[in-house]
């Protein structure tokens, strides 16, 4: 079988156990075999797939469209979120890069507000221009240049053996759908996220201030996957706390670990848990710093950044 080398990791133990996993669940008649319709991988999205420092790239796009309504009608501006967005609450906006539950919680409901009645085309056409124009703040590169080019190969790898890939994420399952294809080369329905219910109304479909489900952290995520699949994970991939359910729900899981600071970021926050539980569960972990030989798919990003974007 003809498969992708995985050439941006190094020979490692991340490496070797990806490989001895993949290969040796695809052997049939062998204890550990997987039958095609089972081979389900599911990743989470920021800090897995992309970078999520110093904010997710869907943040200020998140924040402008509350901040927008204000400005129309300044009367919920006493009430949560809009009292944060209106203060520049720095503990609240920490939160919701954090994925505080109660934080996005809040944050979902005001979306679902102000963008109510909306349709699906006038959503990813805004998403659109706001992705077009979006740079990021140290690196100077569009969204795309953020994206992990081993995770990247890892995708083409586990395609390779039959594996259905997913992505399932905190982040608006809409705005994830916008870039999809281009970014990791996967159809709208693969991609799993928090979302707005729909209604059907003058013949077309619209959203609701309403959420579809729970929030896709956490326990959510697992949810989620089931739903869509029909099956729990084999293979899952996550970063932080927010991950841990989905990543105890696989066969095999996958932590990344950011601990390079020149070529990406080193951080711990909001991934004690997620790594506390991979030591105790043997997770494999993936470290940016000495598992990867390249970080992003833009190769400038790769030296180190000038003081000035420091």
């Amino acid at each position: 079988m003809s498969t992708s080398p995985l050439e941006g990791w190094n020979d490692g133990a991340a490496k070797r156990a990806i490989v001895e996993f993949v290969t040796s669940t695809a052997v049939e008649g062998s204890p550990g075999f997987v039958a095609p319709m089972d081979r389900i991988a599911v990743f989470d999205n920021d800090g897995t797939l992309w970078v999520e420092k110093p904010v997710p790239v869907q943040m200020p796009f998140v924040l402008r469209k509350p901040a927008a309504r204000l400005e129309e009608d300044p009367s919920p501006a006493r009430e949560r979120p809009y009292r944060e967005i209106a203060d520049r609450d720095e503990s609240y906006l920490r939160a919701l890069n954090d994925q505080d539950p109660d934080a996005v919680a809040s944050m979902v409901e005001a979306i679902g507000a102000a963008w109510e009645g909306t349709t699906l085309a006038e959503y990813e056409a805004e998403a659109a221009r706001y992705l077009a124009s979006w740079r990021h703040e140290r690196f100077g590169t569009p969204y795309s240049g953020l994206v992990h080019q081993p995770m990247l190969e890892l995708f083409d790898y586990l395609r390779a053996y039959g594996r259905r890939l997913f992505v399932c994420s905190g982040g608006g399952r809409d705005f994830m759908r916008v870039l999809c294809a281009d970014t990791w080369g996967l159809p709208r329905e693969n991609v799993i996220g928090s979302a707005p219910e729909f209604a059907y109304r003058d013949g077309v479909l619209v959203r609701r201030a309403t959420p579809h489900g729970p929030l896709a952290l956490g326990p959510g995520k697992p949810e989620y996957v089931l739903a869509r699949t029909g099956r729990p994970p084999g293979f899952a991939a996550g970063n932080d706390d927010a991950d841990v359910e989905m990543l105890r729900s696989a066969r095999f899981a996958l932590l990344v670990v950011h601990d390079d600071d020149v070529r990406e970021y080193a951080y711990t926050d909001c991934a004690e848990r997620a790594r506390a539980t991979a030591e105790r569960s043997g997770w494999t972990t993936v470290s940016v710093k000495n598992d990867w030989n390249v970080v992003l798919t833009e190769r400038f990003t790769q030296e180190k950044p000038s003081a000035s974007h420091q």
